[in-house]
This record gives structure tokens, C-alpha cells and sequence, in this order.
């Protein structure tokens, strides 16, 4: 197996093991605090083994908020890339088939919503929409849907082309039924690693919103929050910044691995270029 495949595919796995079993991998509750242990060290800094990875500011358990903070980050990347996804493929899949003006507004669409910062996009909709794990997730699907449309659209045009495509067309099916038959199969190679990256990016962009306090509810415990609590004890504490920052970066690059990783085993044309 592919290096780059097999690492995401590790790291993910993991990941969703560790949201999945969160409530019985959890030695304290994620938000039971104990002001008589705040700030304690990891056990290899001579910290107490009750609480392996240390204590926070506030004197909870980080282990408990990391393995929690992952299934936030779960359901957002799978949230977020999946309602992308259903949103994106159909507009990039009109756009790209039938082409003229109807391409030339949706692609203006896609090109004016693209044009605005995503992050800035991402914080003016936390900003109104207000905090919340489903409205985190509704605002990385509105700034980001226009990922898929435009990679997708680019594929059709190029498929649209292609022999089996003007069979189709010449045995009468209709062009909803040839999008539907003939040229969605034909992107899923594609929509998997689009999938996987925009994955990367719902995690980043959920523990950024977090970070400024417009992501998911206090309550909730989120890899961006807990660097956002622990940057103000860096030099005393530094371990409450460090792990979720350090759990973070080992997914966005799982997940970037696991997309590259896909990408070299379904393109064709890759692959050619690594028998050569």
C-alpha cells in the first residue's frame, strides 16, 4: 500500500476509534473540574497517573477533553464534506454538462462566493448564525460547497466529451439520465479524494472558529477552545496548548495524507507515472 494511504488511513482510524470509544476511554468526566490539581504536569513530568497528560487551568482532566474533542472533530469533518458534497456535485455537474449560460451564472456564483476570504466568509456566518456543532458544521458547508462544484465541473467538461458519453447520447437518454448513469460513477474516484481534503480543511476551520469563540458551545470541549485556554499558561502550563495543537496537526495532516494517498491509487495517469 501507498505510504501517504496507508498513514491517513492509520491516523483516521485511530481518530474515529477515539471518538467512537470516547465515553469509555475517558478516566474523568471532560469537564469536572478540580481546583485542587490545576495545572498538573504529564506523568513523564512527574505528574500523577490519574491524570496521564496533565490538568488544565481549571484543573480538568486533558486526556478526557482530548478524546472528546475528537468526536467533534468527527462530526464536522464527516458533516461538513458530506452536505459539501451533496451540494457542490450537482451545481458542478449542470454547470459542466450543459454548459453556455447557464455555466456562465452558476460559475459567476461560484467565482464571487470564492472571491471572499473563506475564514473571514466562516466567522461573519458564526458571527450571525451564532455558536453551535450544527451551525459550525452549516457554515463550512457554505463557504466551502463551492469546492466541489468547481472541481467538479472541470471533470464533467472533460467526460462530457468522451466517447461513451455521445453513445449515450445517440441511444436517446436524456442528460439528467446520462449525468446520473454515465458521468457520476465516473467521479467518484475524484468526489473521494475531494472528500478526504475538505475533511482537513472542516477540521481546521472548526478549531479556528473555537479558537475565537465562535465554534461549538463552552461545554462542549474542542480542540480550538482548549488552545485558545491554554495559550494565556504557555510558559507555565505549556501542555495545555501544546496536545490539542499537536492532536490537531496530526489530523489535518492525516486526513491531507489520506487525500494524497487516494489520489496516487485512482488516477490512472499517476499510476502510469509510477510504473514508469
Amino acid at each position: 500500500m501507498n505510504p501517504k494511504l496507508l498513514g491517513g488511513v492509520v491516523i483516521g482510524l485511530l481518530l474515529c476509534l477515539a471518538a467512537v470509544l470516547a465515553p469509555w476511554l475517558t478516566p474523568h468526566d471532560p469537564n469536572r473540574q478540580d481546583l485542587s490539581a490545576i495545572r498538573q504536569p504529564p506523568v513523564w513530568m512527574g505528574g500523577a497517573w490519574d491524570h496521564p497528560l496533565g490538568t488544565d487551568s481549571l484543573g480538568r482532566d486533558l486526556l478526557s477533553r482530548l478524546l472528546w474533542s475528537a468526536r467533534v472533530a468527527v462530526m464536522v469533518a464527516l458533516g461538513a464534506t458530506v452536505c459539501a458534497a451533496v451540494i457542490g456535485t450537482p451545481v458542478g455537474l449542470v454547470s459542466g454538462y450543459f454548459r453556455g449560460r447557464l455555466d456562465t451564472v452558476l460559475m459567476r456564483v461560484v467565482d464571487v462566493w470564492m472571491s471572499i476570504p473563506a475564514v473571514l466568509l466562516a466567522i461573519a456566518l458564526m458571527a450571525v448564525l451564532g455558536v453551535g456543532l450544527l451551525k459550525v458544521i452549516l457554515a463550512i458547508v457554505l463557504v466551502d460547497w463551492t469546492r466541489f462544484a468547481r472541481v467538479i465541473r472541470g471533470e464533467v467538461l472533460a467526460l462530457r466529451e468522451r466517447e461513451f458519453v455521445e453513445a449515450s447520447r445517440a441511444i436517446g437518454l436524456g442528460p439528467f439520465r446520462i449525468m446520473a448513469e454515465e458521468l457520476l460513477p465516473n467521479l467518484v474516484p475524484l468526489l473521494i479524494v475531494l472528500a478526504s481534503l475538505e475533511m482537513a480543511i472542516a477540521v481546521g476551520v472548526e478549531a479556528l472558529l473555537s479558537f475565537v469563540g465562535l465554534g461549538v458551545e463552552a461545554a462542549v470541549p474542542s480542540w480550538g477552545s482548549m488552545i485558545a485556554e491554554g495559550r494565556g499558561y504557555l510558559l507555565v502550563g505549556w501542555w495545555g496548548m501544546t496536545l490539542p495543537m499537536l492532536a490537531l496537526v496530526v489530523t489535518v495532516v492525516g486526513f491531507n495524507l489520506l487525500g494524497e494517498g487516494l489520489r496516487e491509487r485512482l488516477d490512472p495517469r499517476l499510476r502510469t507515472d509510477a510504473a514508469r
